[in-house]
């Protein structure tokens, strides 16, 4: 049995989590802080990271690697479309929504979340580059009804744990949600995604990580 290692108030965690879910993949989990960098952690993520799985041939870090792994070994319902394009989109777009809004991102959440500080002169590069970013997402996205059109994929288990953080940062830094203010209307779909019984699971397990003392 996979065994996810990590916490549910990560949004890469619930990524994975939730796509395992969605596939009906039996698998425990394992606390794990982010950060450890005792040999038990480093053997299986090398940059202490988390998310990571163990699997019965051995351990592996990165969501996306875990994304492709789970998706190939446990292929029904299948979460990238066959057709080499249609899951080439998805991927792309998994890209934008990582690395090209969430990494950016990113920055803000010691001010938005953990009662650090960021330079002026950082929020507005920060700001700037966002807003660059966003502009260029608005021009993927679907939500057709899902994020890359009209089946859900693992696209969406990144949009679903992501933008709603970036949404918020954002918010909590410059006043605004970012997102919304391109024009990137992401609550409805916000909504259709947490009807699905595998991202109430994943919202009820953050919500109670968080409620924790």
């Amino acid at each position: 049995m996979l065994v996810l290692c990590g916490f549910p108030v990560s949004n890469y965690y619930n990524k994975v989590k939730l796509a395992l879910l969605e596939k009906n993949v039996p698998f425990t989990e394992e606390h794990v802080a982010t950060g450890r960098s005792d040999e038990e952690v480093l053997s299986c993520s090398p940059l202490g990271k988390i998310p990571y799985i163990r699997t019965p041939q051995g351990s592996l870090c990165e969501s996306e690697a875990i994304l492709e792994y789970i998706d190939a070994t446990y292929p029904i319902p299948a979460l990238f479309p066959a057709d080499p394009f249609a899951a080439a989109k998805v991927r792309e777009l998994i890209v934008f929504i990582e690395l090209h809004l969430e990494l950016v991102a990113r920055e803000l959440y010691g001010q938005a979340f953990f009662g650090g500080t960021i330079s002026e002169g950082n929020q507005s590069r920060v700001r700037k580059q966002l807003e660059k970013n966003i502009t260029a997402f608005k021009r993927l996205v679907k939500f057709a009804p899902f994020v890359a059109g009209d089946s859900f994929t693992l696209a969406d288990c990144a949009a679903f744990a992501s933008l709603p953080v970036v949404g918020m940062a954002s918010k909590a830094i410059y006043g605004e949600d970012l997102l919304l203010a391109a024009g990137v209307d992401y609550k409805p779909y916000m909504k259709l995604i947490g009807e699905r019984p595998s991202a109430q699971k994943v919202m009820a397990d953050r919500k109670g990580a968080i409620a924790k003392p």
